[in-house]
């Protein structure tokens, strides 16, 4: 059986946006900036891919503007927000601690440049308040970025409420919501958001594509530089091909959404219960307040890397929460900012399912989850040390 259970790092492309992007690629072609007929057909289709996504989002599609992904989106927010806020003197930014980096370390560029930066603590549940946010802004205060689903955890935020606070204190709000567009709702106007990002691989789109929102009113400023591309806020021929297919991925993923929560949910909830029964074992972020498809879990006395490597032989597709797998051997800063341990964060699982796994699947993830713990367990040392009594359990008091 192969199962794959990472789209929380990237999903399969939809045949519908398949579909959406062939023409583009093969008979029309031209660059939408050319003035010949082939040419403008493509900036056709550039502006209405501009106001289907603009209508899923509801916003104008002067609103939009295409970058080349989720990351891009990101900084190109948060420096425009931070440049608007020096010029008026204002230099201080408040984000959460368990951001993607894509935001963490923009942030962290702009505090090498003078701006104040504070990260609010997302509790052990994972969620950043809004009540936090305000106690937090100060006269100084230029921008919120908190996210809208946390990529590894899956805790969705009150973003209608933050996004209230920054409206009635006049701060810009900017959220990445690169996990949350398309698989829950979201919507601009009504959540108060003023600046968004997106990526299309997230919700069976093609990847190296994606959209930053930015109300009307607010500047924005550019860090491609290089042409008049995006009403000259971002350099560089649009990709129209991959814009169609995240187009098309995007309706198709608001048109299902309902539909697929209400099959994922149970699903998600029976891989939850599965797994709580693993000894010493702990679900990561609130047990509701998440993404249909997403379960992080921390089993203590593992690795999360051996765990992946024979979940893969089992024919299981699925990421850990340690950073280990990318080359780093520091545990999860997600994890870490809910209070984890160090070693108990390196035990880590996110299962992210989609919505066309089934109850088979889901039970067949349970049982290949219980045997390699149980395993990887057998063979530890620290494992036996924490069960002859030589070492604290950490979790003992969760475990039920």
């Amino acid at each position: 059986m192969n199962i794959y259970a990472d789209n929380g790092a990237t999903t399969k492309m939809s045949q519908r946006a398949i579909d959406a992007m062939i023409p583009y690629m093969a008979e029309f072609f031209g660059n939408p900036s050319s003035l010949y007929s082939i040419g403008q057909k493509a900036k056709e289709a550039l502006e209405d891919a501009r106001e289907r996504v603009a209508k899923c989002l509801g916003c104008t599609p002067a609103e939009i503007t295409f970058t080349g992904g989720g990351s891009e989106a990101d900084n190109q927010a948060i420096v425009s927000a931070a440049m608007a806020g020096a010029r008026k003197g204002k230099m201080h930014i408040i984000s959460s601690a368990f951001e993607h980096h894509a935001v963490l370390h923009t942030l962290k560029k702009l505090a090498g440049e003078g701006y104040d930066v504070t990260l609010l603590d997302p509790g052990e549940r994972g969620i950043v308040t809004a009540e936090q946010v305000k106690a937090a802004i100060t006269p100084d205060t230029c921008l919120v970025t908190i996210m809208f689903a946390n990529n590894e955890i899956g805790t969705i935020m009150p973003i209608k409420e933050i996004g209230a606070v920054c409206r009635e204190a006049g701060v810009t709000f900017h959220t990445d919501a690169v996990q949350a567009v398309g698989h829950i709702p979201v919507n601009v106007k009504e959540q108060n958001i003023d600046m968004l990002s997106l990526a299309a691989h997230k919700f069976h789109g093609p990847k190296g594509c994606g959209v930053l929102y930015v109300k009307k009113g607010l500047p924005i400023y550019n860090i491609i530089e290089g042409g008049a591309q995006e009403r000259g806020k971002r350099g560089g021929t649009e990709n129209v091909a991959a814009i169609m297919g995240l187009a098309a991925a995007l309706e198709e993923s608001c048109e299902n959404m309902q539909a697929d929560c209400e099959k994922l949910v149970p699903l998600r909830d029976r891989l939850i219960e599965g797994l709580s029964k693993i000894p010493y074992s702990i679900l990561n972020g609130d047990a509701v307040n998440r993404l249909p498809g997403n379960v992080n879990y921390c089993f203590e006395g593992i690795e999360g890397e051996s765990l992946l490597l024979l979940l893969d032989d089992k024919g299981i597709c699925a990421s850990s929460g340690s950073a280990c797998t990318s080359g780093s051997l520091d545990p999860s800063h997600v994890l870490l900012s809910i209070g984890r341990p160090h070693e108990l964060a390196h035990g880590s699982l996110r299962l992210t399912i989609g919505a066309d796994i089934t109850e088979e699947e889901v039970d067949y993830i349970i049982k290949s989850v219980t045997e390699v713990v149980a395993y990887l367990r057998s063979i530890s040392p620290f494992w036996h040390d924490l069960e002859s009594g030589k070492r604290q359990h950490m979790i003992k008091e969760f475990w039920r």
